[in-house]
């Protein structure tokens, strides 16, 4: 057996194997979803939003955490001074939905300049800190976000089991503008989304997730967190080394309005991985070797395809088969996370379509570029968040360079 037929075959058995967790995911994702129910555990919780700047849609995404079908919560809100835009836009809203919310307590803080951590954790410190005594359940969300009225409900449910530590959803990316950059967006976010279900690999992402207060205090994460920048990667660590389980909900799956262009995108996608390579870097050089593989793969095995086809090589059906089962996988990927989001946003098909069209038709570029960033995120440690500098100088120690 030559060398290529190794290769071959191994690279064929990787997509294989890809392409299983795919479909197990899938299935995952809407049998989770048809199943759901009304749930009934609804302890003492307090959700807390932290602001900065007005994101696209502001006002309708917040009009979504006053209106949720859950009647034992109490909604804050936090920026770090009361020249944010976002403060009077926040009193405009609060004002108006306060009597008609089944929010018991709503509060709009203002938590001042951070200078050991990220702005985000500094502001949910803070709101932690203020939150009611008898708080069971500790939520978070990002203000550029929209939620269903369940959403709540349904990201509480699961931590009725002692050994579910923290439970997540997900963003995902609608376009306002239907520029290459924002479909861009919205086609890399959705490949990481895919990689969520029900296995030991899941992570928490801070825009949708909520953890025990007597969890977060045990695992010590109100330290942990005065020196980080990641609150989801840092909190996943903690929960995970703790022998629980980081669980996935897909009717949490959260609704992000966004334009935005390449410079953007590039700054945007550098620092995600970056965070991850700084925070979880066994899942970083995970997604730099699967990234790796798909593009050498297809790219690679093609090329030596049409060379082995100029020289009429051996054994040229495989060196024909192997780009093509490549392609085929890749696409059978696209599809079926597609297919997902079309059956969980259903009333938001017709926003999704440009962005599901672009994702089928470009899924060879989007992994080019998807490559690019990660293999940007391999260098340096300092990024740019909401305006303000960072550099991560290990999981436990960050440095606030500017503002």
């Amino acid at each position: 057996m030559s060398w290529y037929d190794t290769v071959a075959w191994t690279a064929i058995l990787a997509q294989v194997v890809f392409l299983y967790n795919a479909v197990r995911n899938y299935r995952y994702a809407l049998a989770k979803y048809r199943r759901q129910t009304r749930p009934t555990f609804q302890p003492r919780t307090t959700i807390i939003i932290p602001c900065k700047g007005l994101d696209a849609r502001f006002g309708a995404n917040i009009e979504s955490f006053f209106s949720q079908d859950y009647d034992n919560y109490s909604l804050f809100f936090v920026v770090q001074e009361k020249s944010d835009p976002a403060y009077e836009a926040l009193r405009e809203i609060a004002s108006r939905l306060r009597s008609s919310s089944n929010a018991r307590d709503i509060q709009i803080l203002v938590a001042g300049l951070s200078s050991h951590c990220s702005q985000k954790i500094h502001n949910l410190l803070f709101a932690i800190e203020r939150a009611p005594s008898d708080t069971e359940i500790l939520a978070f969300a990002d203000s550029d976000v929209c939620v269903r009225r369940d959403w709540l409900s349904h990201l509480i449910w699961p931590l009725r089991r002692p050994k579910c530590g923290v439970t997540t959803g997900y963003r995902w990316f609608i376009p306002i503008r239907n520029n290459l950059a924002t479909l861009g967006l919205s086609a890399v976010n959705a490949g990481v989304a895919q990689l969520l279900g029900n296995n030991r690999f899941n992570h928490a992402w801070g825009g949708s997730m909520a953890v025990r207060a007597a969890d977060f205090r045990r695992l010590g994460l109100p330290d942990l967190w005065k020196h980080t920048l990641s609150d989801d990667l840092s909190l996943s660590q903690a929960v995970k080394k703790a022998s629980m389980h980081v669980i996935f909900i897909p009717a949490c799956l959260a609704a992000s309005y966004e334009t935005t262009t390449w410079p953007k995108l590039y700054e945007f996608c550098r620092r995600q991985f970056l965070i991850t390579r700084i925070y979880a870097p066994m899942t970083w050089w995970l997604g730099f070797l699967s990234s790796l593989g798909s593009v050498a793969g297809l790219w690679g095995t093609a090329a030596l395809a049409c060379y082995a086809w100029t020289v009429n090589a051996d054994h040229l059906l495989l060196y024909t088969a192997v780009p093509i089962i490549f392609l085929a996988g890749q696409l059978i990927r696209v599809i079926l996370r597609q297919s997902m989001i079309a059956q969980l946003f259903r009333d938001r098909v017709p926003s999704v379509r440009p962005a599901v069209i672009a994702d089928v038709l470009g899924f060879w570029f989007w992994s080019l570029l998807q490559l690019v960033f990660i293999l940007s995120s391999a260098f340096g440690r300092t990024i740019r968040w909401r305006g303000i500098r960072y550099k991560l100088v290990s999981p436990t120690q960050t440095e606030v360079l500017s503002e």
